[in-house]
C-alpha cells in the first residue's frame, strides 16, 4: 500500500506561539493546584466596558446580524475606524481603505500576504512579537532581524536598517509602542525611519495596536503622520483588543492604499469572509463611545508599570529600561546567567525562565521567543496584588 502523502512542509516549519504556549503551561499548573503567577499573556485583566457589552447585546436581537455581511467589514465600523485613523494616526482614509479582520493577528498575516513575494527580504527589528517571523515565512518571505539591545532602549537606527538592506529588501516592520519591549520611538526617530523607507521604496507594515497605551506624556506618533508621503506604501494594523480589554472579541483591522486593500480584501473573501457581526458592532461602540473607562485602564497600567520597573530594578543583575508604552517590561537578565540559583546554573534566558517557573512558580516568556537570548518579557496586565507578589518571589529567588 502506498504511504500517505506528506503534510505541508510550510506549516511544519511554523512554530507554535511562544507566548500562548507559556501562558497555557501556566494555566495548566494553576489548574493542577499550583499557585503560579503568570506574566506571560498580553491580555488586560479588566472586563470589557459595559456600554460595549450592551451594544453587543442589542445587536444579538437584530436578525440582520445573523446573516452574511460584506467580507471587508460593516460600513458603520469601517467608518469608525477611518475616523480613529485620522484622530490617532493623522492619516485621512476612506472607509473603503479599511478591512476588518478577526483580530489584529489576521491583519498582520494578511498584510504580509499582500506585499511580500517569494524571496523578498523583510527587515524585522528585534526584539519582535513572536508572530511576525512566522507570518513572513507563510508569505514566502525571509525575515532579516535587526537587533537593538537595552543600551538603545530596544530601538533600531536608520544606520542599522541601511546596513541590513539588500536589493531583495521590500518591507520594513515598524512597531511603536513595541511588543515585547514597551519602547516608543520619538517623533524624530520615527520621521527619520519613515524618510529612509520612502527614499528606498520600501513597504512599511506598522502595528499600532498599542498606540493609545503610552505614559509620561509621550505620544506614539504614527509613521504616516511623521512622513505623510509614506502613506502610499504603508499598511497600518490595529484593533480593539488592548485598549478596550476586548481580546476575546477578535476584532482588528488593516488600513492602507486602495490597491493593496483590494488584494487583502480578495484574500479575506476566501479566507474567512466577514468578522462576527455582533463583535463588529461592539467594536464600533468602543471606538465611538465614551473613552473614560479606557483612560482608567491606561492609568492603571501606568501605575503597574511604575511598580514593576521599580521592584525589578532592585534585583542585582537585572537591567530594566523604562517602557513608555504598551503593558510589557523587557529586562536584560544577562547578569543572572551563568550563576547558580537553587542548585541550577542557567546559561540562557530559556533555561532561566524554566528555573523561575519551577522554583518561584512565576511564568515569564524568555527572550528566545522574541530574538536573542538574555532577556525576559513580563506583562503587567494583571492584578496589582499578583503583580507585586510575583516580583517579590523573584527578589527572594535571586537574593
Amino acid at each position: 500500500m502506498t504511504s500517505r502523502a506528506p503534510l505541508s512542509r510550510k506549516l511544519s516549519a511554523i512554530a507554535e506561539s511562544a507566548t500562548l504556549k507559556v501562558d497555557a503551561k501556566a494555566k495548566a499548573l494553576q489548574a493542577a493546584g499550583r499557585p503560579v503567577i503568570s506574566y506571560a499573556a498580553g491580555e488586560p485583566d479588566f472586563a470589557t466596558p459595559s456600554f460595549i457589552v450592551d451594544a453587543a447585546a442589542k445587536a444579538l436581537h437584530d436578525p440582520k446580524n445573523y446573516r452574511y455581511t460584506p467580507a471587508a467589514g460593516l460600513p458603520v465600523l469601517r467608518e469608525a475606524i477611518a475616523a480613529k485613523t485620522l484622530r490617532d494616526s493623522g492619516l485621512e482614509v476612506a472607509p473603503s481603505q479599511v478591512i476588518v479582520t478577526n483580530g489584529g493577528k489576521q491583519s498582520v498575516y494578511q498584510a504580509f500576504q499582500t506585499v511580500v513575494n517569494p524571496g523578498d527580504e523583510v527587515l524585522l527589528p528585534a526584539p519582535y512579537w513572536t508572530t511576525y517571523p512566522e507570518a513572513i515565512a507563510l508569505a514566502d518571505g525571509t525575515p532579516v532581524e535587526v537587533f537593538a539591545g537595552a543600551d538603545q532602549d530596544y530601538k533600531v537606527t536608520v544606520a542599522q536598517l541601511d546596513a541590513a538592506r539588500t536589493d531583495k529588501t521590500t518591507v520594513l516592520v515598524f512597531v511603536s509602542p513595541s511588543n515585547p519591549t514597551g519602547s516608543v520611538y520619538t517623533p524624530e526617530e520615527t520621521a527619520e525611519i519613515g524618510r529612509w523607507a520612502l527614499e528606498h521604496g520600501i513597504w512599511v507594515i506598522t502595528d499600532e495596536i498599542y498606540q493609545n497605551l503610552t505614559y509620561e506624556g509621550v505620544k506614539a506618533v504614527s509613521i504616516v503622520e511623521a512622513v505623510p508621503e509614506l502613506a502610499g506604501q504603508t499598511i497600518l494594523v490595529n484593533g480593539v483588543a488592548k485598549t478596550y480589554a476586548m481580546t476575546g472579541w477578535r476584532v482588528g483591522w488593516m488600513v492602507g492604499p486602495a490597491d493593496a486593500m483590494k488584494l487583502a480584501g480578495n484574500l479575506q473573501s476566501h479566507l474567512s469572509s466577514n468578522v462576527n457581526n455582533v463583535a463588529q458592532l461592539a467594536a464600533a461602540a468602543a471606538l465611538t463611545g465614551p473613552q473614560d473607562e479606557a483612560e482608567q485602564f491606561r492609568l492603571a497600567f501606568d501605575r503597574r508599570r511604575q511598580l514593576i520597573v521599580s521592584e525589578l530594578s532592585k534585583i542585582d543583575g537585572v537591567e530594566v529600561p523604562n517602557p513608555l508604552g504598551a503593558f510589557y517590561v523587557y529586562p536584560d537578565v544577562q547578569g543572572l546567567l551563568n550563576r547558580t540559583w537553587g542548585g541550577v546554573t542557567p546559561t540562557t534566558s530559556l533555561e532561566l525562565a524554566d528555573l523561575i517557573l519551577e522554583q518561584a512558580e512565576v511564568a515569564v516568556v524568555p527572550g528566545e521567543a522574541f530574538g536573542p537570548s538574555g532577556y525576559l518579557r513580563l506583562s503587567y496586565a494583571l492584578g496589582d496584588d499578583q503583580l507585586l507578589e510575583g516580583i517579590q518571589r523573584l527578589q527572594r529567588l535571586f537574593a
